[in-house]
């Protein structure tokens, strides 16, 4: 179908309600279609509840479908069978976008799955009961067909391995950076504790993935001997902030430490644009937008060498650590924070490094994939008709 039009039905559900990581992708990636001239997209939602909630989310050019299309019996019907077809819902497509795990079945269009991690195949102990159904939905597309979108090429390749896809056939096309407003002057001020000027951020949910207990940890080691340094966790609570608040409780300098919750997006961006380092102790990224909002912002990263991180977040633009390394976290934390000549080359390549990210280049990879399905699509349904 090289030259013409590829008509896109992309499942924008993830849009609904406050934003995630998937949401950020959701948004970032319809953008970067919608100034495609030879991509035509089309955003639905799978939500009975929330049925109009996409109209206004989703940038001009992009049209939606605005019916509802109750989850809960849809899920059900294509865990079990192939109807109904994507068509019946949005329409004729050429390609549809499962853009969270899942894709819907098709009559006759190409389906592209974007499968964001593998934390359910690797790390099942770090996860709740509704992601462990995950791989079970991924194995079954790329068995009837589907293609694979990965956000980086280190999950791509988890992805051949752990469900025997065809290379080919599995895209690793990386994500941009997620666009956020002006930075809030005040935002840090209203979050530090007295007494304190400057700040170790981490962003993101209270779950174990992320092992925001072993940050607190590393924190308490280098807050020791630095009264005027706090931390902040900024992100919603989840199903792993009992431990976290264990490991607070514990800490020395507990009354450093602050959880704030959820944050508006310009306060998000005024306390990475006002913390001294960004910390990102994961146990496992699939890729990764903190330490590239944080670049982007001009503020060193300490990361872990988690999945794709490395691959994220670059060799050369963050100081990397091994997973799990309570000594070397600390150890790294407090290099950046005392060596002013060491934080600011790291802002320096950082930002060069955030700038290789955009929605533009992500759309452009995206077209391509969706281009290389429904040809391959094509190619099959020529074959079976000559049979």
């Amino acid at each position: 179908m090289a030259g013409r039009t590829v008509r896109v039905a992309v499942d924008a559900t993830p849009l609904l309600g406050r934003p995630t990581g998937v949401g950020a992708f959701c948004a970032g990636a319809l953008d970067g279609l919608s100034h495609r001239p030879t991509v035509a997209a089309r955003a639905f939602a799978v939500s009975w509840r929330r049925r109009h909630g996409i109209v206004g989310r989703v940038p001009p050019g992009v049209a939606v479908v605005d019916r509802p299309l109750p989850a809960r019996p849809l899920h059900l019907a294509w865990r079990h069978g192939e109807v109904p077809p994507i068509e019946w819902l949005v329409g004729a497509c050429d390609v549809v976008h499962g853009t969270n795990f899942v894709v819907p079945p098709a009559r006759r269009a190409a389906r592209v799955v974007t499968v964001h991690d593998l934390t359910t195949v690797r790390f099942p102990e770090l996860c709740d009961g509704p992601t462990l159904a995950f791989p079970a939905l991924i194995r079954r597309a790329v068995a009837d067909g589907a293609w694979v979108h990965t956000p980086s090429a280190h999950v791509a390749a988890e992805v051949v391995e752990a469900f025997g896809a065809a290379p080919e056939r599995v895209r690793a096309v990386h994500l941009g950076v997620p666009a956020l407003p002006p930075p809030d002057p005040a935002a840090a001020g209203r979050v530090l504790p007295p007494g304190t000027s400057r700040f170790v951020l981490a962003v993101g949910t209270a779950e174990p993935r992320k092992d925001l207990p072993g940050l607190v940890r590393a924190f308490d080691m280098v807050a020791a001997d630095r009264p005027d340094l706090a931390l902040v966790l900024a992100g919603p609570s989840g199903w792993g902030s009992g431990a976290l608040a264990d490991a607070v409780a514990a800490a020395r300098a507990r009354d450093r430490v602050v959880a704030t919750g959820w944050v508006e997006d310009a306060a998000l961006a005024g306390l990475l644009a006002g913390a001294a380092v960004l910390a990102y102790p994961s146990v496992y990224e699939g890729f990764g937008f903190p330490p590239l909002q944080a670049m982007a912002a001009g503020t060193p990263v300490v990361a872990t060498r988690a999945g794709a991180v490395p691959e994220v977040a670059g060799e050369d633009a963050a100081v990397l650590v091994d997973v799990g390394d309570g000594d070397a976290l600390a150890g790294a934390l407090a290099r950046v924070l005392d060596d002013d000549a060491l934080a600011g080359s790291l802002a320096e390549r950082g930002r060069a490094h955030a700038a290789r990210f955009s929605w533009e280049r992500c759309a452009e990879g995206l077209e391509a994939c969706y281009r290389d399905a429904a040809a391959d699509r094509g190619e099959r349904r020529r074959a079976r008709g000559r049979r």
